[in-house]
């Protein structure tokens, strides 16, 4: 059964939870498609990946890089799937359509943006609907990711 893992981030921004949230993905031997609302978020979103820890290396391309079958981590605008991924993240776009097409759709939405967190009640409304399981994870006090009931 396809999964749906609705994040909101309150306490974090996208750019300090997606690389964490994608590095746990390949440790699990995932390939990740990560689906954003704009060229211009997917440019930054890039060149953050690639510069986000010293310390760290999180392969990953997108449009123009060639080869995405070989990419463990693509980013992209549409809704292609060319790395053959078994899990989707949405930044910036809550509608999941062809969710069932992966075993997990992570959706990552901005608690202060109220238009986001509206598309998420629908959206979770939707999946469930559809007969996905469908969880919710928040951070606790000490930045940690909780599933909550």
């Amino acid at each position: 059964m396809a999964e749906a893992s609705f994040y909101h981030l309150e306490r974090s921004s996208l750019e300090a939870v997606l690389p964490e949230l994608l590095s746990r993905s390949l440790q699990r031997g995932w390939r990740v498609v990560v689906k954003v609302g704009s060229d211009e978020r997917l440019q930054a979103l890039n060149a953050h990946l690639w510069t986000y820890d010293d310390a760290s290396f999180l392969p990953h391309g997108g449009p123009g890089d060639g080869a995405p079958e070989d990419q463990p981590v693509w980013l992209t605008t549409g809704d292609d799937n060319p790395n053959g991924a078994n899990i989707r993240f949405l930044v910036d776009v809550l509608s999941a359509v062809g969710a069932d097409a992966y075993e997990r759709t992570v959706l990552l939405f901005d608690a202060a943006d109220s238009e986001a967190v509206q598309s998420a009640r629908e959206t979770w409304t939707a999946l469930r609907e559809a007969g996905l399981e469908v969880t919710y994870w928040r951070q606790d006090g000490s930045g940690r990711w909780a599933k909550r009931e």
